[in-house]
């Protein structure tokens, strides 16, 4: 007997569509679980509610481990893969990508950076208020919390869900998709606008292309990480609208606009600085001739059949 063609692809497996909708449900399922029993037991033994920034860690920490586990079990459930698949782990080459992201990640936001100054009135002053120790502590605290962050984004966005568009041949839709997607979350950031939006749009256009260089999630979270950590550690700068992520930098940012081009409030995410530094590393990294293990791009290009295709 035929399986239904709106519910089985040709390898005879469920379709990424539904795998995805699969995954979706189980992840908000999971992840409110935890979320509610790691909170309430925290909460318990602290005696009061989390601040703003610990609170973001644990439920950024919490987001995290809920995806990994959620993709790790969907796609050894729904197409028979291991974890290695989800480009998680440490495969040939990790290390690697992880520090090349963290370069190019680090050196396109000083790009955007750079526009900004150099056609907008635009500026650092250095900060001396705070002593060597707190200020290395500070940076340290924020890099940690921006990891977490990033490790997450990465792992829900470049991760099962893309991956299982991906091995459908649909890599193209699972860009586009989780770009929108990416941009669409973001949107309730404080002093969000239409050129913040397009930006992260872009910027999720962005570390997919870097996931499909690589075949594994190192690269684009080292971009997405030093992106943030120099916005905010280094240049002052508020990330994606928040400040209290990175309270305390090495400089001090004195903005005064143009908004469209600096960001405003909201941050140089929001300039058009930003969009031309995007995309000038979108063009970067399409070009690069980077080689993903073979075994990763194998198990995140193709369906895995089953044997009893009929």
């Amino acid at each position: 007997m035929n399986k239904p063609f709106v519910l089985f692809n040709n390898a005879g497996r469920l379709r990424s569509g539904w795998r995805v909708a699969i995954f979706l449900v189980l992840w908000i399922l999971f992840s409110g679980i935890l979320g509610a029993v790691v909170f309430t037991a925290i909460e318990l033994a602290t005696r009061g509610p989390l601040g703003v920034v610990p609170r973001f860690a644990v439920g950024s920490a919490i987001s995290l481990v809920a995806t990994i586990v959620v993709g790790w079990l969907c796609g050894r459930w729904l197409e028979e893969l291991p974890y290695r698949s989800l480009g998680a782990g440490f495969s040939r080459g990790w290390l690697k990508h992880l520090l090349l992201g963290l370069l190019i990640g680090g050196l396109s936001l000083a790009l955007s950076v750079g526009i900004a100054a150099a056609f907008g009135n635009y500026g650092f002053t250095l900060n001396l208020t705070t002593s060597p120790i707190q200020l290395v502590s500070a940076l340290a605290q924020a890099f940690l919390v921006l990891a977490l962050a990033a490790g997450f984004e990465e792992a829900f966005f470049r991760g099962y869900m893309f991956q299982t568009l991906s091995r459908s041949g649909l890599a193209w839709l699972a860009i586009a998709l989780t770009a929108a997607f990416f941009g669409a979350v973001h949107i309730g950031n404080p002093n969000s606008g239409t050129i913040s939006s397009i930006d992260t749009v872009i910027a999720g256009i962005l570390f997919g292309i870097a996931y499909l260089k690589t075949r594994d999630l190192w690269f684009p979270f080292g971009i997405h990480l030093m992106w943030n950590w120099v916005q905010g550690s280094v240049f002052g700068i508020e990330v994606s609208g928040l400040t209290e992520l990175s309270a305390v930098s090495i400089l001090k940012e004195v903005d005064g606009g143009p908004v469209w081009l600096t960001g405003g409030d909201y941050g140089i995410e929001g300039g058009l600085a930003s969009t031309v530094a995007l995309v000038a590393t979108c063009v970067l990294i399409y070009f690069m001739p980077l080689r993903p293990d073979n075994e990763l791009l194998s198990m995140s290009s193709n369906e895995n059949p089953i044997a009893s295709v009929s």
